[in-house]
This record gives structure tokens, sequence and C-alpha cells, in this order.
């Protein structure tokens, strides 16, 4: 399948930008994305859809950088996303669900509790219900089954196009996944959130204190995030060929993969 690198939504931390790194895969049956970033509706009302956080990550909220816009600019129309697999539940990996109203919202159970059905009250902070007051279709999912590339917990969605994995890694939220594509030369795992900065896992730079801290305070497991960052740090080590390991806020990360 064909995949396009979308950055839809720039942040400024105080440290350096922020990208939300996107996926838009071309398949047999249609397009679809791997999250969305930030979406029309949050630039009508950021308040009301983003809270408070926005004014810590301060994001761009630039039309031009939604998912839909750049959809269109690809030559597509907005009807043609059949489906969104989210790596999790944050405004900035949702946020533009909506402007995708027909396409199926595809999340592990885990994380359609944490954030829609039984909440914590961290939870019930962290999240924002404007996000899907929509009535979005939620295709709830149990990766648990054969391994891939050393994690236990996955699952491929033939259903939707040979070739995606949805890889349980929770940690960042209750049910935070990564995703697997197959792109043909290369198989890419966007890790979301379970790491933010690529020193985590090549140890070849350090990462700025402010994404520590900010990956700490926010994780909803910190000692699972701490091993997730062993696993794939192993797995980066291993130099698999044909494997490419990306998170989605990393703006090198981000550059190189477009390139």
């Amino acid at each position: 399948m064909k995949v396009h690198h979308l950055n839809c939504g720039t942040m400024h931390m105080p440290t350096a930008p922020l990208v939300c790194h996107v996926l838009l895969l071309e398949t047999d049956r249609g397009l679809v994305l791997v999250d969305t970033g930030y979406g029309l509706r949050d630039i009508a009302d950021p308040a009301r859809r983003l809270g408070p956080y926005r004014r810590v990550v301060k994001p761009i909220l630039d039309p031009d950088e939604t998912a839909l816009r750049q959809v269109e600019r690809l030559g597509f129309r907005g009807d043609d996303v059949t489906h969104i697999i989210v790596t999790h539940f944050d405004s900035d990996h949702i946020g533009g669900i909506a402007d995708f109203p027909d396409a199926s919202i595809h999340t592990t159970a885990a994380e359609a509790r944490g954030a829609m059905h039984s909440p914590s009250w961290r939870e019930k902070v962290r999240y924002q219900s404007a996000q899907w007051a929509h009535g979005p279709k939620i295709v709830e999912h149990n990766p648990d089954g054969e391994k891939w590339r050393g994690f236990a917990a996955a699952k491929e969605l033939d259903d939707i196009s040979p070739g995606i994995v949805l890889v349980s890694l929770p940690g960042h939220t209750r049910g935070h996944m990564a995703v697997a594509v197959d792109s043909g030369d290369r198989w890419i795992l966007h890790a979301g959130d379970s790491f933010y900065h690529p020193g985590t896992i090549d140890g070849t730079s350090k990462v700025p204190r402010a994404l520590r801290v900010q990956e700490a305070l926010i994780g909803f497991e910190p000692s699972t995030v701490r091993a997730n960052h062993a696993r794939l740090a192993e797995l980066y080590r291993r130099a698999e060929p044909g494997l490419a390991i990306i998170c989605a806020h990393d703006p090198s990360m981000f550059e190189q993969m477009r390139a």
C-alpha cells in the first residue's frame, strides 16, 4: 500500500516544535488514517474540545494542517477515508475524527473503557468527550493474537486491508496501541506516544527534560511506559531490515519518513 506522512498539528512546547505524525494509507479498499491530529472543529472551538492542556502544548491550529484538508489536496474526498485507527484517545490524536463522520474508528477495548465507558477520575480530566459527541462508529479490538516482532499482543486487520497490525502497548494510556503497516519495501511501526524522542530508543541523543517531565506526568502507568521504552529500544538495536520505528510527535522522524 502507498503511505503518506502528514503533519496534522504543529505544537510549540517550551523546548522545540512538535508535530502530529499521521499516516494516510492508500489501500485497495479505500483510504485509512492512522491517527488524525487536530481537526476543523478543534480550530472552531478549542476551549471545549481541547481543554486547558492546549495552553501547555500550544497548537498552531491551522486548517491547512488538518487531515481532511491534506486528504483533499492529494485529490481525494473526505468520504474516501473509510477507516481511522487511533493509537489512543488524547485530543491531538483524535481531534480530526469528526471531519470523517462516515469512517469507522478503531481502538482497543481497554482504551474505549478508559475514555468512554468507565473512566477513572484521572481519565475524566484527561479526555475530552466533545471529541466523540458526533456519535462516531467505534470498533473495539482486543489485540491478543499471534506475536509480532516479539510483541505478544497483536491483531491483524485483514478485514480492512492486509498489512495492518495492531500492537498493544498500554502505558501512556490504559489502552494505547502501536500500529504496524506494511508499505511494501518495509514495515512502519507507528508507536504513537509510546516514546516522544528518538533518543529514547537509539541512545544517540539526550531527551529534552521538558519531554521527559511531560511523559512522566501524563503517563497512565509510568512503570509500563519505561518497560515499553526498553522493548522498543531492543527492537531498534536489532536493526531488523525493512523496519522503521516512529513516534507521533518528533519532527526529525517525521521529516525523515516524509523524505
